[in-house]
This record gives structure tokens, sequence and C-alpha cells, in this order.
């Protein structure tokens, strides 16, 4: 089944993922991932694009941002793609591509799956056995969205600064947020949903987008299944 086109709105968050060709890895030394953070500062003011969350794991990246535009993501991921790609190639002596094709993306519903995503995010580290929590990971918005470490690339989402009335009550809601685990359907949820460029969000928020581009925002519903039909009136049959 071929790749749906990605849906691009203005003011509506995506989550984003870019991985290594065949999962390499892109990221080798600590000046690496600070080359990389530099120029998504720079074309994330260039293309008017807010940066939520982020993390830079050893062979992929998860990004949540907004764009002011339409064509925000889109000029931003290829600017710092092609940079990053002459960069790499650069400085480790090599040739070729780095990054696995286009990258994947879901429109994100804000009230209900914002926080959920960017915890998903942060997240990455742990699920993947790296640290025991997301604190001890150096490449990742946790350091400022639930500690107090300045990222100047960041930008505090609507949803974010409603957990509190100033910066340090909103970092201890954060922080106890992440106290409650997250199912392992909700996981499937949004890998689906940015693999498979789906809309991650509730019914009405599906049928706005919908409305908006004219496009489904979700997988058809399969027919019934003929199969077995057969088998349970076989079934009864007998």
């Amino acid at each position: 089944m071929p790749r749906l086109p990605r849906l691009n709105l203005p003011n509506v968050p995506q989550h984003v993922v870019q991985r290594g060709n065949n999962r390499q890895v892109t990221f080798i030394s600590h000046q690496d991932y600070i080359v990389y953070l530099d120029k998504l500062k720079e074309y994330a003011k260039k293309y008017r694009v807010a940066i939520h969350s982020y993390v830079l794991m050893t062979n992929h990246v998860h990004l949540l941002m907004t764009p002011e535009t339409q064509t925000g993501i889109s000029q931003l991921m290829q600017s710092l793609g092609r940079y990053y790609v002459r960069y790499i190639n650069k400085t480790y002596n090599r040739t070729g591509t780095l990054w696995e094709g286009r990258y994947k993306s879901t429109l994100v519903d804000s009230e209900s799956y914002f926080l959920l995503v960017s915890r998903y995010i942060e997240l990455n580290p742990v699920r993947a056995d790296m640290v025991a929590h997301p604190a001890e990971y150096p490449w990742s918005s946790y350091q400022s969205n639930a500690l107090y470490k300045e990222i100047k690339l960041l930008t505090e989402h609507s949803c974010y600064k409603e957990l509190g009335k100033d910066s340090a009550s909103r970092r201890e809601a954060y922080r106890l947020l992440f106290n409650s685990h997250i199912p392992d359907l909700k996981l499937t949820e949004i890998r689906d949903a940015t693999n498979k460029a789906w809309v991650l969000g509730n019914n009405i928020f599906k049928e706005q987008i919908e409305q908006q581009t004219g496009r489904r925002s979700s997988p058809e519903k399969r027919g019934r299944d003929r199969t077995s039909d057969k088998y349970r009136e076989g079934l009864m049959n007998q």
C-alpha cells in the first residue's frame, strides 16, 4: 500500500521521527548532538516552527513541534537534514546518505495527546534501556521541561503552560506525569499514527482534520470477515 501524503496544517502540533538509514548511527560524538540542536534552533526560527519536545537517540530523532505555516516543518526538516548530512560526511570522511528516506509524522490533537506524546518522546531512552530515568539522559527536552536546564531552542506549548502558574510549578507538575505508566495500547497508537501518517487524536479532532484536508485521518474500516462468517455458519449447521 502506498504511503499517504503528509498532513501539514498551520498551528497544529506534529510528532516527527527521522531514522538513520538501515538504523545506522547518526550521532557519533558529543559534538554531533550539539551541532544538530544548534541547527535545529536556527532553522526553527527561520521557518517559524516552535519546538516543544525532542530526544536525540543514537540512530534517530523524535521532535514535537508546531509550525506557523503549512510548509514550515517540511522546510525545516529538509534544510536540517541536508546540513547535517554534509556535516557528518565531512567530519567523518564518509559519503552517501545518512537518513532513511522521508521523515515520518503525524498531526497531534493538543487537548488529548500533546502531553502524552511529549512523555513518549522523552521516555525513549528509558524504553531503550539506555537509562533508568529520563533525567539521566542529556539529549532530550526533559532537561528543560521537567528540570531546570535552560534550553533556548524550546517554546512552551499552551498545554504545558496550563500545568502551572509559573515555571517552577509547571516543571513540578510535568515531572509528576512521569509517575504514571503509558499503556502499551497508547504506545502502539502513537507509533502507528506516526509511521502510517494517520492522525493522532479523538474522533472529533480526526473529523475536523478530514474536513480541512479532504483525506481520511485513520484506517478504513475493514469489511466483515467472510471466512469467519462461513465458519460460524458451518458450526450452526452441524
